[in-house]
């Protein structure tokens, strides 16, 4: 079982963020994917020293 639940909410957040960027990017709003896919990698960053 999952230990840390920080840890899945974060990555689910992160693969959220991801789903956004693409969303943005269909619609030709570069300046939203780049601010979702910084804060995308963010949480990956996160996920990963929180455990």
């Amino acid at each position: 079982m999952i230990d840390n639940w920080t840890t899945v909410a974060l990555a689910f957040l992160a693969l959220f963020l991801v789903g956004g960027v693409v969303s943005f990017l269909k619609q030709g709003l570069k300046k939203g994917a780049l601010l979702l896919g910084a804060l995308a990698a963010m949480a990956v960053t996160a996920a990963v020293l929180w455990r």
